[in-house]
């Protein structure tokens, strides 16, 4: 029975098989938008501009005009009509009687009253606009995206990774957030990163957000039992990614790790190991701060070895290095396996500041 709603999940491919302008408001291309208050006085200047434009025609020609008891119009009567002209009411009590004044109106009234409404009805006209430039955004993502990172999650431990992320080189655009709290895919979007809304165990909503060509996904969800079926869900879609999985209890690491994470981060146990060291050493937790932040001071990093580093030693090397990488395992430095440097293998050593 539980098998077979697994696949019933993994199979619930909606969301994928939607059109694009269908998935505007689930997925989010971010662009620079002009804020809402700047936007609505830069269209109430327009209007205010086209309107008295018109008074000043009207006025200048004001002879040409008359009204229903044939008096000379006045300022007020001027205003009056571009008015109601302009807004197309029309009540007929002024009119151009003079071929002048109706050849004005033809050449510029009618122009004017045109541009007028354009304004009036711009918000609605640039909502539509907007949706089928999103719509067309999409399109052009999903069609593209490849060698991304999925980040499961946009809480503290989320917005951190991304950040580390960014700091350490990488471009938001090719970051793609997935949550199904809007205000905080918000947020996530004024940092110029994708994002998707939806529940992150559902493999349509993975899809959506390209994990199945991914190259990293990261899994930072607030409860471990919703962390072990994403990292499934993610797995199955991403036989290949790299799987990287936050849980709060350490006792969940093993069904986390069963479940396709390569790497797991028992949060509530390192933030314990942190305060235990604080109590007797705090300039260590300081180091290991530091060591945490790529953007300054030092940090923990990974490179491949250049040619003339094979057959030596990596405790002679200019570097810290805490460690060397080799066939996709961690090797202490200290490990008489990695007495010599070999061809493939990584680095791991200790930066200062940002890479060239």
């Amino acid at each position: 029975m539980a098998g077979g709603r697994l696949r019933r999940r993994f199979k619930d491919d909606d969301l994928t098989d939607m059109p694009d302008h269908a998935l505007v408001g689930v997925v989010r291309i971010p662009s620079m938008q002009e804020s809402p208050g700047r936007a609505i006085s830069k269209r109430v200047i327009y209007a205010l501009i086209a309107l008295f434009a018109a008074v000043f025609i009207v006025y200048l020609d004001r002879d040409g005009y008359r009204d229903v008891q044939d008096n000379e119009l006045s300022f007020l009567d001027c205003l009056y009509y571009a008015t109601v002209s302009l807004s197309t009411t029309g009540y007929g009590d002024i009119t151009p009687y003079t071929p002048s004044a109706r050849l004005i109106n033809v050449l510029v009234i009618t122009p004017l009253r045109v541009m007028f409404l354009i304004v009036l009805v711009g918000t609605t006209l640039e909502v539509l606009t907007e949706r089928s430039r999103q719509a067309l955004k999409i399109q052009r993502w999903r069609s593209k995206v490849r060698n991304h990172t999925v980040v499961i999650g946009y809480g503290t431990k989320g917005k951190t990774a991304v950040k580390a992320m960014i700091a350490d080189g990488q471009k938001p655009s090719e970051i793609v957030v997935v949550d199904g709290d809007q205000t905080v895919l918000d947020n996530a979007a004024a940092k110029g990163l994708v994002t998707v809304r939806g529940d992150a165990t559902r493999s349509d909503v993975l899809r959506l957000a390209g994990a199945q060509h991914a190259s990293a996904i990261v899994v930072a969800t607030n409860r471990d039992d919703t962390a072990v079926l994403a990292t499934l869900t993610a797995r199955e879609l991403a036989p290949k990614a790299k799987i990287v999985a936050s849980i709060r209890e350490a006792e969940n690491t093993h069904l986390i790790r069963q479940s396709g994470a390569d790497s797991v981060v028992v949060s509530s146990e390192t933030a314990g190991r942190l305060l235990g060291l604080a109590t007797s050493t705090p300039t260590v937790v300081q180091v290991i701060e530091d060591l945490l932040t790529p953007d300054e001071g030092f940090a923990i990093a990974e490179r491949d070895i250049e040619p003339e580093e094979v057959g030596g030693s990596p405790r002679h090397l200019p570097e810290i290095v805490l460690g060397v990488v080799r066939d996709g395992k961690l090797h202490r430095v200290d490990d008489s396996k990695v007495d010599a440097i070999e061809n493939g293998d990584r680095l791991l050593y200790v930066r200062q500041g940002l890479p060239d």
